[in-house]
């Protein structure tokens, strides 16, 4: 009998965070789980620890050469995977207290294609540094509201939303070409295409720290904007909707991008100018500022890095994390 749920976790060098990923896991391990792990390549520890859990969980360990996309990756363990539902797990986040449960029960009767949930910001030690939320009513959603939030900025934590296996490998799965933005298209895609549960409380926690992967990574000159502007361009056309609504969604959607770009430079130690994007969000009037500020979660964003930072401060670690967390959150 195939699983009901395939866990994929992509792992590289991540020596630091797997154990704490994997324990909350099998903390909530039944016969219906099958956990994949796909390893790029790591150099450091991290297979031994994958192999110490495998004596107490079953797990799939899948090992490559250096591929270096973990978009790729993960594309590789959604297809090696059996189970009719699937979810990713990044080896720097975790799975909170019920969630097989919730998911277990969610996914009972609901013919759809895509389930998500809101996340809480943590740090390496398990620190809670605030709530990442859906801005969603609980229940059913239909895709065009859904796409209607999500276009103005990606509010799903990665390793949050279950998905039917098939669906997102019959719609391409992630595109390896996006390595910030992968996830955000991946979610317009199966949210396009049926009506979305969403369940109303976090269930995932996502890592907060400078040794990502995607904070690691170098960035070329205009990636950001040249990504972020991709996905909005692929999916916005294809939503349907009033010229009215069209209009503000697309004016807002900008802003919010704009805003993104300001956020990854700094953040990076780079010059960019906030007047500009200041005086762009303000034009937005009173029911642009509502939409922003809804759907793109930019206090709760702003609020967990202020925390993180703080945290670091008391106890004088390097605990930022830098461009993909302020934008797209992996």
């Amino acid at each position: 009998m195939n699983p009901i749920l395939s866990v994929v976790m992509p792992t590289y060098n991540g020596e630091r965070f797997v154990a704490t990923a994997l324990t909350s896991i099998r903390r909530q391990h039944s016969a219906g789980i099958e956990v994949i792990v796909i390893d790029d390549g790591s150099s450091d520890r991290t297979l031994d620890i994958v192999c110490e859990f495998t004596k107490a969980f079953p797990i799939r360990l899948i090992t490559l050469g250096r591929i270096g996309n973990w978009m790729a990756v993960s594309n590789i363990g959604l297809r090696e995977a059996q189970g009719e539902w699937a979810c990713f797990l990044h080896q720097d986040d975790t799975w909170l207290h019920d969630r097989m449960l919730e998911i277990t029960n969610a996914i009972e009767d609901f013919p759809g294609q895509l389930i998500v949930s809101s996340a809480k910001y943590i740090t390496p030690n398990g620190e809670v540094l605030g709530s990442w939320t859906c801005p969603l009513a609980g229940g059913l959603i239909d895709s065009h509201s859904f796409i209607e939030r999500l276009l103005v900025q990606n509010f799903l934590a990665v390793s949050s939303p279950v998905f039917r296996r098939q669906a997102a490998i019959e719609s391409g799965g992630l595109d390896e070409s996006l390595w910030f933005t992968a996830d955000w298209d991946f979610w317009l895609r199966l949210g396009a295409i049926s009506p979305v549960l969403c369940i109303p409380k976090a269930l995932a926690g996502f890592g907060i720290h400078s040794g990502s992967q995607t904070a690691a990574r170098p960035l070329q000159e205009n990636e950001w904007h040249e990504q972020l502007t991709t996905v909005f361009d692929r999916h916005f056309p294809k939503w349907s909707a009033t010229s009215e609504i069209a209009s503000d969604v697309y004016r807002v959607a900008v802003a919010s991008i704009n805003v993104n770009l300001v956020l990854a430079h700094r953040s990076r130690g780079e010059s960019a100018r906030f007047t500009p994007v200041i005086r762009e969000l303000l034009a937005l009037g009173p029911s642009g500022w509502h939409r922003y500020l809804r759907d793109s979660r930019i206090v709760e964003r702003l609020w967990a890095r202020l925390k993180a930072r703080r945290s670091e401060r008391v106890n004088g670690t390097k605990n930022p994390r830098s461009t993909s967390a302020e934008i797209n959150d992996r």
